[in-house]
């Protein structure tokens, strides 16, 4: 699976508020933050349900990467998507950055890639 996830028993704005805080107990901090329902509404007029984007990034991992392998950075940074499904839940899902790097012919990134799936899954086990 490309990726880890759990339905939370939180609001939307709750569960981003938490999901932040969990990134940032594991080292990761948000470089980007897109709101792809704000997104649709301005650039397509559409209604679009609740889901935003966090690219999370933790630098001395994404820093070891980038040493590493120098075109990485198109895996980078981590996503973390926070939605309110169809059916009207909330899930907050990350990226496995195992599945990801099987892509890359570099050794040197698997353990670095299996530390990251490791912190990246603990914080979706953490939530709620």
């Amino acid at each position: 699976m490309y990726y880890f996830n759990k339905k939370v028993n939180l609001s939307f704005e709750d569960a981003i508020t938490r999901v932040k805080e969990e990134l940032q107990k594991e080292g990761f901090g948000i470089l980007t933050d897109i709101d792809v329902k704000a997104t649709m509404k301005k650039k397509l007029d559409l209604d679009f349900r609740n889901y935003r984007i966090l690219g999370a990034c933790n630098p001395p991992f994404a820093y070891n990467a980038l040493q590493a392998e120098e075109h990485i950075g198109l895996l980078l940074p981590c996503n973390v998507v926070v939605q309110e499904t169809f059916s009207g839940q909330v899930d907050v899902a990350a990226v496995n950055p195992l599945v990801s790097m099987q892509f890359v012919n570099n050794p040197s990134l698997g353990s670095l890639a299996t530390e990251v799936s490791t912190r990246l899954k603990r914080i979706i086990e953490n939530m709620p």
